[in-house]
C-alpha cells in the first residue's frame, strides 16, 4: 500500500509546550563548559577551573557499582523532588510553590552539576577493570554531567536569575484572564486551548476573529510581564559559557550539532515546500474566496464543516479505551509504568498536553527493575466540537512519549531523562509516530465510531483527503515559523528588544514563512516562554521527517502499520532501548529504515496526488472495516490513575480493576461533569 502522509501538524508535546512539550513535552536545561565539543562526546574537554580532588576510591569493579548504585538513588530522589513540583505548579494544584519549584530545580541542577561527581567518574573510566556495562553507564555520566558544569560565578548567577524571572511570568500567566466577544456581543471567559478550537470550529466569523484577537494580545502581556529581560538574560548566560547565543545552545546540547547545521536542515526544507505553500495558498483564494487566506479564518475555511461532522466518531470519554485497544494491538507495553493521567481542560492548567516523568526507568546494578512513573496531560473540553479528535490524538501523542521512555533499558535513569543530552527529535519521533495514525483511514475504520458504536463512513474519510491534502503543507510551514522566529529573537540586539520590535519580528516570520498572518499567533505559542521547551521545536520538524521515513520503511517492509504486532517490538529494540545512549537520534533512524535521514520522504507524500491518495486509503479502510477492531481484555502492563487536578477519578490499581474498568469509570465521570456528551 501506498503510505499516505500522516498529518502535519502542530506539536503537542511533549514537553510542556507540548510540549509541548509543548515535549511539549521535555525539559532541556542544557549547560555546557565548553563551545565546540559534542554534547554526544563521551570524552569533552575538561573544564578548565579546578575540579575535585583526585578520587581515593579503589578502581574496581565492586567500586564502580557503588558509585553508580549512589548517584543512581541520588539522582533519582533530587529529580522526582523536582517534577513533582513541576506537575503541582503546571497543573495549579492546591498548595503549589513557585518557590518550592525553583529550589527543587536549582539543586537538581546542582548535583548535575557537581566537579567532584564527574573526575571520579571520568577517573573511573580510565580503570581497565570495569564492566563494558559500567563503562557505558559511566560515559553517559560523563556526557550529561559535562552538559551541566557551570564554569563561572557569572554563569550561575545569570541561571539562577533567568529561572527566577521565568518562574514569575508563568506566575503572571496563571492569573491572565482570556475570553472572546460571541454572537451575541457577550464577553465569555475561555483558556486558549478553548480559544483555538473556536477559530476552527465556529461558524460565526465575529467569534472567529475575537477569539484570534486575543491569542495576539498574547505578545504584547507577555512583554509586559518581563518576557524581553528573560530572552536578555539567557542570551547573557549562553555566551557566558562561549556559545553564539541561547539558541546555539540548546540545540547543540539537545541535537549534538549547532545553530547552522540545524538551520542548514531547516533551510533545504523551507526551501523545497515554498512553491507547495504558495500553490496551496494561491488555490484556497482562488476555490475560497480573499477571505479565506484571514488568518482567523483558514483553518475554519478548511475544515470548519467537516470539523462538526467527523466530531461525533471521536466521543472524549472513549479516548483512553481507544489508546489502550490500539497500542495493545501493536504489542506496545509499559514495563510497569504508573501514570498519571490529567485529561480535560480547565482555568489556570498549563496550555499544553505533555508529559513527564518523575521516576525516569532504568535498571540497577543487580538486574533489578525500577519502572517509569508518567505524568501525562491534555487539555480536552468534552463538549467542544472538534475538541475529542484534538484530545485524541494528544492521548496517542503523549502516550507515545510514555511507551518510549518506559521502555528505555539501561543502567542509569540518566538514559531516561528528558533533559540534555535526550535528543528532542529523538524523543518526539516516537510520538508523533504514534499520533500519526490517527489520520489513517485504516484506523479510523478499526477505532472512530460514535456513541452507538457507529463505524466513521468511508465518505467523510475521503472528503477529510479530497479537502486538506493539498493544504497539509501549509501545517508544515506553521511548524517551521516557530524555530525561525525563535531564531530571530535571540539574534535581536539585547537594546532593540522591546514590546513593539519582537511582535513586529513575530509578524514579519510568520508572513514570510506561512504566507501571511498566522491562525496560531507566533507570540500564543507556548513553547517559546519556558527554558526547557524554548529553542526546541525544531526537534518536532526533524522529528517529522523520521516520522515519514520511518512510516515508508514500514509500509515497504510490512505492508502496513495499524494493529500490527510487528510495530511495538521494532520500535522498543530498535528506537526505544538505547534511550540517550549510542548510537543517536541520526543513526538510530539510519539503522532502522537503511537512509540518513531527510526530508525526501515527507515532501513526496505532500506532493502525492490526490487521486491516488484516495484509491490506496479506500483499500485500506473497506480491509479495516471487514476485519474489525480488536476486543477483549487490555493489559498494557501498567497502573492508570486518573486525575482531575486534585481530584482522583480512577485507580486500575484499585481493587485490582484493571484498564476497562478505569476507563468506565473516567467515562462516567465525564457524562457527569459534561452532560452533552451522554448519548441520546
Amino acid at each position: 500500500r501506498t503510505p499516505r502522509p500522516s498529518r502535519t501538524r502542530y506539536p503537542r508535546c511533549m514537553h510542556a509546550a507540548l510540549t509541548h512539550i509543548t515535549r511539549t513535552r521535555t525539559l532541556v536545561r542544557a549547560i555546557v563548559s565548553t563551545r565546540n565539543t559534542s554534547s554526544y562526546t563521551s570524552s569533552r574537554t575538561p573544564v578548565t577551573t579546578p575540579i575535585a580532588k583526585k578520587t581515593s576510591r579503589t578502581m574496581t569493579h565492586a567500586a564502580a557499582s557503588t558509585f553508580i548504585d549512589e548517584f543512581n538513588a541520588t539522582y533519582s530522589d533530587k529529580h522526582k523532588t523536582y517534577e513533582d513540583n513541576f506537575w503541582a505548579t503546571k497543573m495549579n494544584l492546591t498548595g503549589c510553590d513557585v518557590d518550592a519549584l525553583t529550589k527543587s530545580f536549582n539543586d537538581l541542577e546542582a548535583f548535575l552539576g557537581d566537579a567532584a561527581t564527574l573526575a571520579e567518574a571520568r577517573a573511573m573510566l580510565d580503570a581497565k577493570d570495569v564492566s563494558e556495562e559500567q563503562r557505558a553507564v559511566l560515559e553517559q555520566i560523563v556526557k550529561t554531567l559535562s552538559c551541566y558544569i557551570v564554569e563561572s560565578d557569572e554563569a550561575t548567577k545569570l541561571r539562577e536569575s533567568m529561572i527566577a524571572k521565568e518562574n514569575a511570568l508563568q506566575a503572571s500567566r496563571n492569573t491572565q484572564k482570556l475570553g472572546y466577544t460571541d454572537e451575541n456581543g457577550k464577553y465569555i471567559e475561555a483558556t486558549p486551548t478553548v480559544l483555538r478550537t473556536k477559530i476552527r470550529s465556529s461558524d460565526q466569523e465575529a467569534v472567529r476573529k475575537s477569539c484570534w484577537e486575543t491569542l495576539r494580545s498574547n505578545g504584547p502581556f507577555l512583554c509586559d510581564n518581563g518576557f524581553p529581560a528573560i530572552i536578555a538574560e539567557r542570551n547573557r548566560f549562553a555566551r557566558a559559557l562561549g556559545f553564539e547565543d541561547f539558541y546555539d545552545m540548546k540545540v547543540t546540547n539537545a541535537e549534538g550539532f549547532g545553530k547552522k547545521k540545524c538551520f542548514e536542515m531547516l533551510d533545504g526544507l523551507e526551501e523545497a515546500t515554498r512553491p507547495l505553500m504558495h500553490a496551496a495558498r494561491e488555490k484556497l483564494q482562488r476555490e475560497k474566496g480573499d477571505d479565506a487566506t484571514k488568518a482567523w479564518n483558514t483553518a475554519f475555511a478548511l475544515s470548519g464543516e467537516l470539523t462538526a461532522l467527523l466530531d461525533p466518531y471521536y466521543p472524549f470519554e472513549n479516548a483512553p479505551e481507544v489508546w489502550g485497544r490500539s497500542f495493545g494491538a501493536m504489542k506496545i507495553g509499559y514495563k510497569g509504568t504508573t501514570m498519571r493521567l490529567d485529561l480535560c481542560d480547565r482555568a489556570g492548567k498549563y496550555p499544553n498536553g505533555f508529559c513527564h516523568w518523575p521516576t525516569p526507568p532504568y535498571k540497577k546494578s543487580d538486574g533489578s527493575w525500577v519502572p517509569s512513573e508518567a505524568n501525562f496531560t491534555s487539555l480536552a473540553t468534552p463538549d467542544e466540537v472538534g475538541s475529542g479528535n484534538t484530545a485524541l490524538t494528544t492521548l496517542m501523542h503523549e502516550g507515545g512519549h510514555a511507551a518510549h521512555f518506559a521502555n528505555i533499558v539501561q543502567g542509569s535513569p540518566l538514559f531516561s531523562q528528558e533533559r540534555a543530552p535526550f535528543s528532542v527529535a529523538l524523543a518526539e519521533t516516537q510520538s508523533m509516530f504514534l499520533d500519526a495514525l490517527c489520520e489513517d483511514a485504516e484506523w479510523q475504520a478499526k477505532y472512530a465510531r460514535n456513541r452507538k458504536g457507529d463505524v466513521i463512513p468511508w465518505e467523510l474519510i475521503e472528503r477529510n483527503i479530497r479537502e486538506k491534502h493539498d493544504y497539509k503543507v501549509l501545517a508544515l510551514r506553521g511548524m517551521l515559523a516557530v524555530p525561525y522566529f525563535e531564531k530571530a529573537l535571540y539574534e535581536m540586539p539585547e537594546d532593540q528588544l522591546t514590546t513593539e520590535n519582537i511582535c513586529k519580528v513575530a509578524d514579519e516570520i510568520e508572513e514570510k514563512i506561512q504566507g501571511g498572518f498566522s491562525g496560531r499567533p507566533l507570540m500564543s505559542v507556548p513553547h517559546i516562554l519556558a527554558d526547557e521547551s524554548s529553542c526546541y521545536y525544531h526537534g518536532y520538524v526533524f522529528a517529522e521527517m523520521a516520522v515519514h521515513q520511518t512510516r515508508e520503511y514500514f509500509f515497504r517492509t510490512e505492508g502496513y502499520i495499524v494493529d500490527n504486532p510487528k510495530v511495538g517490538p521494532t520500535l522498543i529494540d530498535q528506537y526505544w532501548n538505547p534511550g540517550s545512549g549510542k548510537p543517536g537520534f541520526l543513526k538510530i533512524v539510519e539503522n532502522l529504515t537503511g537512509s540518513p535521514l531527510s526530508h525526501d520522504a515527507w515532501v513526496k507524500e505532500l506532493g502525492e496526488e490526490t487521486e491516488h491518495l484516495v484509491a490506496s486509503e479506500k483499500r485500506a479502510y473497506e480491509k479495516a472495516v471487514k476485519a474489525g477492531a480488536p476486543q477483549g481484555e487490555v493489559d498494557l502492563d501498567m497502573r492508570m490513575i486518573f486525575v482531575h487536578g486534585d481530584e482522583v477519578i480512577a485507580d486500575s490499581a484499585e481493587n485490582a480493576q484493571g484498564f476497562l474498568k478505569a476507563c468506565a469509570s473516567f467515562k462516567s465521570w465525564i457524562h457527569a461533569k459534561w452532560p452533552k456528551t451522554v448519548a441520546a
